[in-house]
């Protein structure tokens, strides 16, 4: 089984396989920023929230234990983390793409082209700016009134408070880091150069197979 890529364009393959897996697992934890609430550890990320608090008995406020999802896109607590939500979420989905190409093309023969492997570097930076814009964009959310009832009242844009953030958010944006710097750079000598006479018979042999189809569809 012959690869369409390079020594080089295998190591960027496997490159983008983990850029891509680790910006997009960190997409969906919700360990991006952790504070605390009524003596409970609380953490978010964009749309996801671990422990949470809701009335009781006596109208007294308890925590519930558990992490999920806000119940819809407009209940996510601040307008720069739907925005975050989107963007990142968008560039994590073009890496997926294109680790996905990528790892494909270790195993079929004429798939990525010198070209074509430079295309999907160009769309990698795009993902990786995108994450990277979602990343920017997530400290504008943290004066919301629910960011800031865990964060000591303290809280604001680019201001922590009590706050600290979570692991997810620097592996989210190594992620984004790696694929812009290093995958699309490598993408630059990923595919092979297709050599003369193979590219001359690939073409005789698909002008041979459309003529061959052509003639037995005419026949009665």
């Amino acid at each position: 089984m012959r690869s369409s890529l390079t020594m080089v364009g295998t190591l960027w393959a496997f490159l983008s396989l983990v850029t891509a897996v680790t910006s997009s697992t960190s997409y969906f934890l919700p360990y991006w920023l952790f504070g605390s609430q009524l003596g409970k550890p609380v953490s978010f990320s964009m749309f996801r929230r671990c422990n949470y608090p809701v009335r009781g008995e006596g109208h007294t406020l308890i925590m519930v234990e558990e992490c999920g999802r806000y119940a819809s896109f407009n209940a996510i607590p601040s307008l720069a983390w739907q925005m975050c939500t989107v963007v990142t979420g968008a560039g994590c989905a073009l890496l997926l793409l294109v680790a996905l190409a990528a790892v494909l093309g270790c195993c079929m023969e004429e798939l990525i082209s010198r070209m074509m492997g430079r295309c999907m570097g160009a769309a990698q930076f795009v993902g990786g700016l995108l994450i990277s814009s979602g990343c920017a964009l997530y400290p504008l959310g943290w004066n919301s009134p629910e960011i800031m009832q865990t964060c000591g009242n303290v809280s604001n844009q680019f201001q922590l408070g009590t706050c600290r953030l979570g692991w997810a958010y620097y592996c989210a944006g190594g992620g984004a880091a790696a694929a812009m710097l290093i995958c699309t750079w490598l993408s630059c000598f990923a595919g092979r150069n297709p050599k003369p006479v193979i590219l001359v018979e690939s073409i005789m042999r698909n002008t041979n197979s459309y003529a061959m189809e052509l003639d037995h569809c005419l026949k009665p």
